[in-house]
């Protein structure tokens, strides 16, 4: 009889079910094969192939130029790694907006291409069409709402989103509409907490939040903040947990002088 444990993939019916019970769900960002393998090995329940790939991976200062052929090549990288996490990949900037069909058939080349277990869009109503085409194709779809990267240049600002009536109303209606029309899921970003709490008691599907107050059903971060990897994010929502770029920029100078002081490699080290 096999010894090893089976181990059991998340699904949307998982997370459902985690929603109902009241347990929260955990997710981050990836998008190499090497941090993936830790992430799942972690027991991470969801791991988001983010379009935040153009900010820490291409030193992009938007998330808008990254393309859908990069956006699966990180994808593949993450989803070789995953032995247990569901995998979300965003549709980058451009290639769902404005067009259903395009937005399908993006949506079908991620799921083919990269193997990833479902996609993320960022909007309510203005993109009910793409999310529907693509739903009839049985993609699971997660939403996004509140602060939205790719409509930065709309917005002008990266701060808190929803604080007015008016647009607190548009996202709790944006939020139900996201449900009905069958999405899996909603990310809400940078909102004040009261109204994600609000929407998290209204909604039966997960609603996981950054910067979005502990009243949601899980949360996400972009794991190179999380881990102390970028330095110069300090947003409010953000807890380090590690100091990783202390630790790599330690390790890389110590490498240096021992290259330099002819300590390495020794004579052990040759063969």
């Amino acid at each position: 009889m096999s010894q090893h444990k089976e181990v059991k993939l998340v699904t949307t019916h998982q997370l459902l079910a985690m929603k109902q019970r009241g347990e929260k769900i955990s997710m981050l960002t990836a998008y190499d094969f090497s941090m993936a393998t830790i992430l799942d090995g972690a027991g991470i329940d969801v791991l988001l192939v983010g379009d935040s790939a153009s900010n820490v991976m291409a030193g992009h200062e938007t998330t808008l130029p990254i393309t859908l052929d990069q956006m699966i090549y990180h994808a593949q990288s993450v989803v070789r790694a995953v032995k247990r996490a569901f995998v979300v990949v965003d549709m980058p900037f451009g290639s769902y907006q404005g067009n259903s069909s395009e937005a399908l058939r993006s949506a079908i080349r991620i799921m083919k291409e990269s193997g990833g277990h479902g996609i993320k869009v960022e909007g309510g109503a203005e993109i009910r069409e793409s999310i529907t085409r693509i739903l009839t194709a049985g993609i699971p779809v997660m939403g996004h709402l509140g602060l939205t990267p790719q409509s930065i240049y709309k917005f002008g600002t990266y701060t808190v989103r929803a604080k007015e009536e008016a647009e607190a109303q548009k996202l709790i209606d944006d939020a139900l509409l996201l449900q009905e029309l069958g999405c899996f899921a909603v990310v809400l970003e940078k909102i004040p907490s009261s109204l994600a709490k609000e929407v998290a008691e209204k909604l039966t599907i997960p609603v996981i939040g950054i910067g979005a107050g502990p009243d949601v059903d899980g949360q996400v971060l972009v794991v190179h903040d999380m881990l102390g990897i970028t330095k110069e994010f300090k947003p409010r929502f953000l807890r380090r947990y590690a100091e990783l770029a202390d630790l790599m920029s330690d390790a890389v100078t110590r490498y240096v002088k021992d290259v330099k002081d002819r300590n390495f490699p020794t004579q052990d080290e040759a063969y």
